[in-house]
């Protein structure tokens, strides 16, 4: 039809893309739009993690944090740093595609990458109001969480969906390949 885009080049799917994208930030650009965040009054909840291979614990877990205040930021651990952490086999999902799958949920509103092990430096740049993790994690052993308490900021704890793991999701996968190759 003259007049109309094809429908790769739809609008809806442009803005859509355009906004997923901007969603993802390096760590400086995103310190400045928080603290101008802060100024209109915002509360900042930051989290963590490596998030390869999205599944229903990650999502509901990122739900549960985003109502803990008004922005919600997800430190992504690089695909050295996650190799670093799980092993030679992870991530099975690069990076790029991680940082986008976690953009693209309703419930974030910025993603950032770091390269360490741990996030500290990120969340010593950023000064999260409300540091979250996992209630497998002990209050003590939360990386920034002195950080964020000596800022006036607070530690909360996520309830898990029990039995939800990525690990476990693979372990699924790879035992039903496994019989069907037998």
């Amino acid at each position: 039809m003259p007049g109309r885009l094809p429908p790769a080049l739809d609008s809806a799917r442009i803005v859509g893309a355009f906004m997923s994208h901007s969603k993802i930030r390096g760590s400086g650009s995103l310190a400045r739009r928080l603290r101008a965040a802060r100024r209109e009054g915002k509360k900042i909840v930051f989290t963590n993690g490596c998030f390869d291979l999205l599944h229903v614990g990650h999502v509901r877990y990122l739900q549960r944090a985003r109502r803990l205040g008004d922005l919600l930021v997800v430190g992504l651990n690089s695909d050295s740093s996650v190799r670093r952490l799980k092993g030679p086999q992870r991530p099975i999902v690069p990076q790029a595609e991680r940082a986008e799958v976690l953009a693209a949920l309703a419930c974030v509103d910025y993603v950032t990458l770091f390269r360490e092990d741990t996030p500290l430096e990120l969340i010593e740049l950023l000064l999260p109001d409300v540091l979250v993790k996992g209630s497998d994690w002990s209050k003590a052993d939360i990386v920034g969480r002195n950080v964020v308490e000596k800022g006036g900021g607070r530690v909360a704890r996520v309830r898990l969906v029990p039995g939800a793991s990525t690990s476990r999701l693979v372990g699924r996968v790879l035992k039903r390949y496994q019989r069907r190759e037998r």
